[in-house]
């Protein structure tokens, strides 16, 4: 079994999944990412030891494809982190943003945890994570097939947990509104804000901090953590 294994870290080529990759980068841990679109980020990571792959996860064949290329890359992940994300507006008219959803967010997990299994096996340590959305607690009217496929996310957490135990862990991360966009007006901020009781927008850190906490915990498979600042208690 390898100590030096990868931790492929999906969508991580921007705001929070790029904060990720920096900051186990600094931990001097090794690392495969996916990522959809070219970014001049994506040269830099490269320069820096990042293997990278891109990848379109809203079709099977693409998911399909990403795993082939990625078992050609490695023999062993020390984990997998589920970050990319897809949020298409919805004009409930077709179902071509719920089934790219549902395919980023639900299928290419599913697959990629049932073919990359037998990589995770052979880290000494191994972990899934699935960064989900605290919308899923309450459900949304305004983003229903987002919100949907989200949830169906949570739950391949607790199946795959009772599926790959006991040798590798498998837990999800719930946030809510962690990082502004940069022309986010201070009406929206204030309104952001004011919606947990922790009354702040926190940043990517926070889940640096989570993924950590779960990578480095022997004891703790099919969780949600939830990270949300004290949202429900409003």
């Amino acid at each position: 079994m390898s100590e030096q294994a990868p931790i492929l870290i999906t969508g991580a080529s921007q705001r929070l999944g790029l904060h990720c990759v920096q900051r186990f980068l600094e931990a001097g841990q090794s690392l495969i990412i996916s990522y959809r679109q070219d970014r001049p980020k994506i040269d830099e990571l490269r320069l820096l030891g990042v293997q990278c792959i891109q990848a379109d996860f809203s079709t099977e064949q693409g998911i399909l494809d990403f795993i082939k290329q990625l078992k050609a890359l490695t023999p062993s992940l020390r984990a997998i982190i589920h970050n990319a994300s897809l949020w298409l507006a919805e004009d409930g008219c077709t179902a071509d943003a719920f089934t790219q959803m549902h395919n980023v967010h639900v299928l290419a997990p599913y697959l990629m945890n049932t073919h990359c299994a037998a990589l995770l096996q052979q880290s000494a340590q191994a972990d899934i994570i699935h960064i989900t959305d605290d919308v899923t607690r309450r459900g949304s009217a305004k983003r229903i097939a987002y919100s949907a496929s989200k949830a169906g996310l949570d739950n391949l957490t607790l199946s795959f947990a009772a599926r790959l135990a006991p040798h590798i862990k498998v837990n999800s991360v719930a946030p809510a509104l962690i990082m502004l966009q940069p022309d986010d007006d201070e009406e929206y901020q204030r309104r952001a804000t004011a919606k947990s009781v922790m009354g702040t927008v926190p940043g990517p850190e926070v889940i640096y901090q989570s993924l950590r906490y779960l990578l480095d915990t022997p004891y703790i498979t099919g969780t949600t953590l939830t990270v949300n600042g004290g949202r429900h208690l409003k």
